[in-house]
This record gives C-alpha cells, structure tokens and sequence, in this order.
C-alpha cells in the first residue's frame, strides 16, 4: 500500500481537483476526431556492445510490424504508426532498418536521451548541448530530423524520466534542459506519464513549460494550450499521455493507475480502450480534437506482444470498430511530429479537415539511406 501511495504523491492532488472541477466537456454535436499516437523508448541493445541481438530485434520489427500496422486503418486509410525514439548513445547501425520503415509510412524517428547515468561526472550545460547536437549530426546523414528548410526539428524523451534534471544528477545533472532543448530544436517532449518523482504536477494537459535555469522540474507546472492563445515567449510544449485510476479485477485492490504504458504486465485491452477514448486530453476551445498519448519500451520482446501481437491485435480491432463510425468518432493514427502539428493547427483555431495539419509546422523529415 505504502509503494502504491508513493506513486501517487507526486500528480493525485490535480488529478483529482481537476476531476472535480476542472474537467473539460465537449459541447459540440460535430464528431470527436480522435488522435492516437504510439511514443517508443525504443532500446533494442542489452548492453553497449550486442549488436547482434539488437539487430535481430530490428529486424522482427521490420517485418512484423508493418504486418500488423496494415491491418489496422484509420478513417483516411492511414495504417497504425509508431515513433521509435532511438537513443544516440547506442550502435547507430540499426538506424538504416527503422528509416525503411518510415520510408515507407509506418512512423518517425526521434530523440531519446539518457545522460550523465554512465558518466562519473555531472553533465553541464555546455556537454549536455554537445550530445544533442552530435546526436542531429549524427542522425542527419540518414535525413532524421531534417526539414526543407535545413533547420533541423526533433521531439525529445528523456531516459529515465528524468528531464530537466528531475531525478537528480546521476539522471541528468542540467537545470536548464529546456532552454537547451528548444534552443537547439525541439518542438516538443514526450516524457510522460511516468512513476517516479519525475512525474509533472500537471497531468492529463498539453501545456508549455517555462524553464527556471537554475532550478530543477521547471516543467511542473505550465501553461494549458488553449484555442485562439499563442504560446508563451521562449517555452516548450509538453504532449502527455493519459493518467489516472481506473478499475482493474486482476488488481489486489481492483484499482489500477493507468498511464499510458503498452506493457506486458498491462496489455492493451478493450477496458483500457474505452478508458483512454473517454479520458482522452482536449484543448480547450477545441473540444473535439481529442488527443491519445501512449509509450511503450518496445525494443525487448516482452513487450511485442503489447505492440504487434495478439493483446494489440484484439484491442485495436476494438478501437477501430467502436471509435471509428464517422458520425460520432472519426480516428486519426499519428506520429509524434503530427501529433504536434495537429495541436498547433488546434492552437491556431483551424477548422475543416483535421488531417491536412498532420504538417503543419513540422514538415516530414527527408529520411535516407
């Protein structure tokens, strides 16, 4: 019980005032798009130097994934995509198999970061803003992050939860990670939820965070998207997933904390579909463009059941049935870039078809072999 409440410190008090007397309700008869994006802590290495195994990995997902993604269509015909965050500080030399797969419309490739964990050092602004521009170095030979107008964009995770210096130094060791990060071009982070002390205040929002250089967490608290509001001067959005409790019969408690996680100790299923559908995060002024955040570490094969085998199979031939009727449910599968550009267009009050701000801001970057 003990470990349980301590999961629940950290985000509870506005989960639950914001269940209470917060909550946005759509008041629009027009059907609810809905926008469903998969984020990848994608590790497929069990240590620094098993090359082999993490290319065995890659490669069952090069051909079993796009399988699976086939079957599963949105409104636009548009397959199920994925966005595998790949850390820099592994073997680049799977990088080529995933951009294939973005070649060929399955997904995006984006930044996942662990720093300073191996290190017996803290990083400091100045390495911290290497390893991320060596990292867009680096993943630009293959087009990654790349746009048409030469400034490269990317979304970021930050491994082990920690951004922003949240889980102390060992995690990370930098207070003004935001600054950094939008400096040198991210749209937007795609952390959370998490478990752990790292977890925002602030859940179930898209907001922007203003970064305090010289405290930890700065993204905490922020400031909500809102329709019609411009963003905040020198911030960085934060895209969430789902959180909260939800009922559970295989629980001891009957109760689960739901978070977003494809995982094989919490399968997709049905009931967590429903869950997502009806607690899914609306910008407010824009009450039916809903937004559905999930993670999942997918690299390992404990978790592909959870992302392409039969547990994923059965719950999204169960969203596409019940949440795809084109009268009161329209369902859109987006990557983590257009998922952005969607808020933004959101943001900006576009109206007509949701789909075609899918490149709004951030254009599709020019992958290459």
């Amino acid at each position: 019980m003990k470990m349980y409440l301590n999961k629940l410190r950290y985000w509870f008090p506005y989960y639950l005032y914001k269940e209470l007397f917060a909550r946005e309700k759509g008041g629009s008869n027009e059907p609810i798009h809905l926008f469903l994006c998969v984020v990848d802590h994608f590790e497929p290495f069990n240590g620094p130097v098993d090359y082999k195994k993490a290319l065995e990995r890659v490669l069952v997902w090069k051909k079993r994934y796009p399988e699976f993604a086939l079957r599963h269509r949105d409104v636009n015909n548009y397959p199920l995509k994925h966005t595998w965050f790949y850390p820099p500080h592994t073997d680049h030399r799977v990088l080529p198999y995933l951009v294939e797969l973005c070649q060929e419309g399955f997904g995006d490739i984006e930044m996942h970061l662990h720093h300073n964990h191996m290190n017996p050092f803290p990083d400091t602004p100045e390495t911290l803003r290497t390893k991320i521009l060596t990292c867009i170095d680096d993943y630009g030979k293959y087009g990654i992050f790349c746009q048409p107008d030469s400034v490269p964009r990317f979304a970021f995770i930050h491994g082990d939860w920690s951004l922003d210096n949240s889980g102390g130094c060992e995690l990370c060791g930098v207070n003004n990670e935001l600054t950094i990060l939008r400096e040198c071009g991210c749209f937007a982070d795609y952390t959370f939820p998490c478990l752990t002390r790292s977890q925002p205040a602030m859940v179930n929002t898209i907001y922007y965070a203003i970064d305090d250089p010289d405290k930890p967490k700065s993204y905490n608290w922020g400031t909500p998207v809102v329709a019609g509001r411009k963003s905040p001067h020198n911030s960085l959005m934060i895209i969430q997933g789902i959180m909260g409790l939800r009922s559970d019969r295989k629980k001891k408690l009957k109760i689960a904390i739901e978070y977003s996680d494809l995982d094989s100790d919490d399968p997709p299923t049905p009931e967590r579909i429903d869950f997502w559908v009806k607690n899914s995060i609306i910008i407010q002024g824009k009450t039916n463009w809903r937004f559905i955040k999930l993670h999942t570490h997918g690299g390992r094969e404990i978790r592909w059941d959870a992302n392409f085998g039969k547990a994923a199979e059965i719950a999204f031939n169960y969203l596409e049935r019940n949440y795809n009727d084109g009268i009161k449910y329209i369902l859109h599968y987006v990557t983590a870039r257009e998922m952005y550009n969607i808020i933004k267009a959101a943001e900006d009050e576009k109206t007509g078809c949701s789909t075609i701000y899918k490149d709004y801001e951030i254009k599709p970057y020019l992958y290459r072999n």
